[in-house]
């Protein structure tokens, strides 16, 4: 049986077309097949190269959902935290896929179910970074309630609550004021976007606790409830929305051994010099 390999890059960004033309003919002359997204229900696939930034890499792992398929990511976009390569290193990268030689790293995932007011409708999804709950109308905030595993937390109008895994952490939940989270942490995270209460900090809980958000019935504006900022679902006034962690991790095939630190500093270009005298994280 063939080694498929799925090819994913960027629809609209010609340097993507062009890499990922690079990457198929690099695996036809290493023995494996390149595949692309509608070929993907024709047999097993081992790995799936994405070419472009997070936003590819996140449509990617919607595509491969439930295969069980580890991802490896090349960068095309900004700063990628799901991208652990850059286009240099496209060559390496498919070598070392040929031979096998990398690990498998599983990530946290999220799973969303929102109750709706009527009790008769549940709308359930996922996501890998994080769901955000947010206003509908730009002009007013919504009323929320927070809670976790069953206890109130607080009540406040907001713009809106961020619920992030470790890999989200970096994401929006970094936008809203969250704190980076080491990836290898099992915790997931409750960041309030412009809350009007005296507590509303960012929050990290426990891998098995539930985060709960209630718009409540007074307020004035509808929710929506976005999945890595790609699949919405709505949240009228009285919906109760659940988030646990996902039943089904998303698996990144990592290349190198380098520690996060390393990532977080040259992803954001962090200033280090006068570490230990060198300039450098190690």
């Amino acid at each position: 049986m063939s080694r498929r390999v799925l090819v994913q890059s960027h629809p609209n960004r010609p340097e993507a077309h062009r890499a990922a033309d690079l990457v198929a003919a690099e695996l036809l002359a290493r023995g494996l097949q390149p595949v692309t997204e509608t070929e993907l229900d024709e047999g097993p696939i081992e790995l799936a190269m994405v070419l472009g930034g997070d936003g590819t890499i996140l449509r990617t792992a919607e595509l491969t959902r439930g295969r069980g398929t580890p991802l490896v990511g090349i960068n095309l976009g900004h700063v990628g935290f799901l991208a652990e390569h850059e286009v240099e290193q496209l060559e390496e990268v498919v070598r070392r896929a040929a031979e096998g030689d990398y690990v498998v790293e599983e990530r946290m995932t999220l799973d969303v179910q929102i109750q709706h007011p009527d009790k008769d409708r549940v709308d359930r999804s996922w996501a890998i970074n994080e769901v955000s709950v947010e206003k509908a109308e730009r002009e007013r905030m919504i009323e929320v309630a927070l809670g976790i595993d069953d206890r109130a937390l607080s009540t406040f109008g907001c713009d809106g609550v961020v619920l992030a895994t470790p890999t989200g952490s970096t994401a929006y939940a970094f936008s809203a004021g969250g704190p980076v989270v080491w990836p290898d942490v099992e915790a997931m995270l409750m960041v309030p976007i412009s809350a009007h209460a005296l507590f509303a900090r960012p929050l990290v809980v426990g891998p098995n606790s539930r985060m709960e958000v209630e718009v409540l019935a007074r307020s004035l504006s509808s929710a929506v409830v976005w999945c890595d900022g790609r699949r919405t679902l709505d949240a009228p006034p009285g919906a109760h929305i659940d988030v646990v962690r996902g039943s089904e991790p998303v698996r990144l095939a990592r290349f190198s051994s380098g520690p996060f630190t390393a990532r977080l500093v040259g992803k954001f270009d962090l200033p280090v010099y006068g570490w230990r005298g060198s300039g450098q994280v190690s």
